[in-house]
């Protein structure tokens, strides 16, 4: 069965988004550990629009730090920077729980070491790789911050790979495609027996918030499972590790690792259900696949609750996620990185 999947460069306009909103997060977790943070960013030519509720005892130059990641991102241009953030209304301040009604999914699977589906692992290697010749290597001087990769693999064998990489006007695309093939894909995916298509429209030169308008959170399949698993519709960036869609996403991740590191599955998926007002989910679920269950699907519900309290303030203290480490998961995905709480092996 064919399955396709993205991953995008840092300089990806949804992405520069993410990594505004969560630098923001990571700012008022260092000043204050108990601050509630919901933010939306959006991004448009020139232009970043920061709105939300925050409820903290910090406070900052929201607008500097936007501009300061812009510029880390890679882009030299200068934008205008509207804020529009208002303290959370005293009726959230007093709510307790889940702040909204949450579907978060986990999932984990033998087929790779990071525990994530292989063709998602190969689009984020391609994703990297093109950031990192760009950072490091001075015959990438000429490649600008915004990329996208697209995947297909037929069962293990990669059929197709789609490359999007922006560059400068002066470059020529025969140098665009002819050093990208040889430096990103073939070292990663090889060539034999593989579709590729570097640029296939012709030159990438307007890039970023030049060229097109950018929101966090509209990259979930990016931060999660390549669109192979279902995600929330909540966006994870720009919010308090707190919140819900995010300590959720993480837990079920980490829940779904447990039952494959566990040897209970060779695959894992984990739904949780949570609403308003409550912190305990109003339904946790756990099917594995393969292992002990020899292909056959497993209800592994009753094990997982037993393991695991899934009360988002147990959540919080169990993965120690007040720390600020959030801005590092807005690219390249949220799952399979070592050093990540919900990433950590539990054999």
């Amino acid at each position: 069965m064919m399955k396709t999947v993205e991953s995008v460069t840092q300089g990806q306009p949804d992405k520069i988004c993410d990594q505004i909103a969560d630098a923001i997060v990571d700012e008022y977790l260092r000043r204050d550990q108990g601050a509630h943070v919901d933010l939306s960013v959006m991004g448009s030519h020139g232009m970043v629009m920061i709105g939300g509720e925050v409820n903290a005892k910090a406070d900052f130059d929201v607008g500097a730090l936007a501009k300061q990641v812009y510029q880390e991102i890679g882009y030299q241009d200068d934008i205008e920077v509207f804020v529009n953030v208002e303290d959370q209304s005293e009726e959230m301040k007093l709510a307790n729980g889940a702040s909204d009604t949450v579907v978060v999914n986990g999932y984990a699977t033998r087929e790779t070491r990071e525990m994530l589906p292989r063709p998602v692992v190969f689009a984020h290697a391609l994703a990297r790789r093109l950031d990192d010749l760009r950072r490091t290597d001075p015959a990438f001087s000429w490649l600008k911050p915004d990329g996208k990769v697209q995947l297909t693999m037929d069962q293990d064998q990669i059929h197709a790979v789609t490359i999007l990489a922006s560059h400068q006007v002066s470059v020529d695309e025969k140098k665009v495609r002819e050093t990208i093939l040889e430096r990103v894909v073939m070292p990663i995916v090889g060539e034999e027996g593989v579709q590729i298509y570097i640029n296939p429209i012709g030159p990438f030169t307007y890039c970023g918030f030049r060229a097109d308008s950018g929101a966090n959170g509209r990259k979930q399949g990016v931060d999660t499972y390549g669109g192979l698993i279902p995600h929330s519709e909540s966006a994870l960036s720009g919010k308090d590790p707190g919140k819900a869609a995010r300590a959720g996403t993480y837990m079920a991740r980490y829940a779904a690792r447990y039952l494959v590191e566990q040897g209970l599955a060779s695959a894992a998926l984990v739904n949780i259900v949570y609403t308003l007002g409550r912190s305990e989910p109003l339904l946790v679920q756990a099917t594995g696949m393969g292992e002990k269950s020899r292909g056959a699907k497993m209800d592994l519900t009753n094990l997982l609750k037993e393991a695991f309290d899934f009360r988002l303030e147990a959540i919080v203290e169990r993965l120690n996620l007040l720390m600020p480490i959030y801005r590092g998961t807005s690219a390249y995905g949220h799952f399979g990185r070592p050093g990540l709480p919900w990433e950590a092996e539990q054999v």
